[in-house]
């Protein structure tokens, strides 16, 4: 039985990946800054809690982070915790800084001593590539971060290559354009139109506030995105893939397209709100997942239409509980 330590196991794609490893038979620990206080309400959505041996390990904090791996002795470590929010990162972003690029040099560093052969995954972001524009990024494409949360993201993945090149640790990181689920928290933008909308439907009694709807994104189906993970590290050799649709569309489209399932014209219940909008947004991020098709055999499978459909039937159906 192989076992997988998940750093940030409450997130989406930290639940989403320990029920898919359940499945593959593996042991799963998963960590939290205070595994004592936290609620892990997505690992009890979907039903896995009580198979996940949870515990508590602060990623900053190197000796926190070495000891754990040595009392657990992971096959292979998922580095999923860190600041998550780009707009947070413009008003914490010395938490950015540390939660991402402290928390993966301390993960690297802890393998290096360990020596054991474990295999580390660091999930990057698309945002490293700031605006793409027409052309869909590929890993060849330069990083221009244009928040903090995207320089740290940079700086890890610069870690992450460095110390496969110059120790010669299984060490890669899945750059994954925007993926989405029912679990995503409110504050991210897809689920607060999801949940707006299912919530006017129901009483028509407020409106949604959202900022700029001009901006495009590469949307994907997260459960989807966390199997490209698991293939990342049972490949041959250690290396770097981006992980998303190829096919973006604008916020506006988002919007109208979760309005319509639940029968509503979005432009009598949206207003735009400027102060919404961050100090520097990405106009355009859209990713060319050919490398992943060819090494890794993963391609997605529900575009953004299916994105939308799912969200919205779940979000229909929590509405009538």
């Amino acid at each position: 039985m192989k076992r997988a330590l998940i750093c940030g196991v409450n997130g989406q794609d930290g639940a989403y990946l320990a029920q898919y490893l359940l499945k593959k038979g593996y042991s799963v620990t998963g960590t939290s800054r205070d595994a004592m206080a936290s609620s892990f309400n997505n690992l009890h959505s979907l039903g896995i809690k009580d198979q996940v041996e949870l515990v508590s390990m602060a990623l900053n904090d190197f000796r926190s982070v070495f000891s754990t791996i040595i009392r657990y002795r992971p096959d292979e470590i998922y580095n999923l915790a860190g600041q998550t929010s780009v707009g947070l990162s413009f008003d914490q972003p010395v938490e950015a800084m540390e939660s991402i690029v402290t928390g993966t040099l301390n993960l690297l560093e802890s393998i290096r001593f360990i020596a054991s052969g474990i295999r580390l995954y660091n999930a990057g972001s698309s945002e490293c590539f700031g605006n793409t524009g027409d052309a869909a990024a590929t890993e060849h494409t330069p990083f221009c971060p244009r928040s903090p949360y995207a320089v740290a993201k940079v700086a890890a993945h610069g870690l992450v290559a460095n110390y496969r090149e110059a120790y010669g640790l299984f060490a890669c990181t899945g750059i994954l354009f925007n993926h989405e689920s029912p679990l995503r928290p409110e504050r991210f933008v897809t689920q607060k139109i999801v949940r707006g909308a299912a919530q006017i439907a129901s009483d028509h009694s407020k409106k949604l506030s959202l900022g700029d709807l001009d901006i495009e994104r590469d949307w994907g189906w997260a459960p989807e995105y966390v199997e490209a993970m698991w293939l990342m590290m049972e490949a041959e050799k250690p290396d770097d893939y981006i992980i998303a649709t190829g096919k973006t569309v604008s916020l506006a489209y988002f919007v109208e397209s979760v309005f319509s399932y639940f029968g509503l014209c979005w432009t009598d219940h949206v207003i735009q709100d400027k102060t919404l909008s961050r100090p520097l947004d990405i106009r355009t991020s859209k990713g060319n997942a050919g490398k992943a098709e060819m090494g890794l055999g993963w391609k997605y499978q529900s575009d953004v239409n299916d994105v939308v459909k799912l969200m919205c039937k779940d979000a229909e159906l929590k509405m009538h509980m």
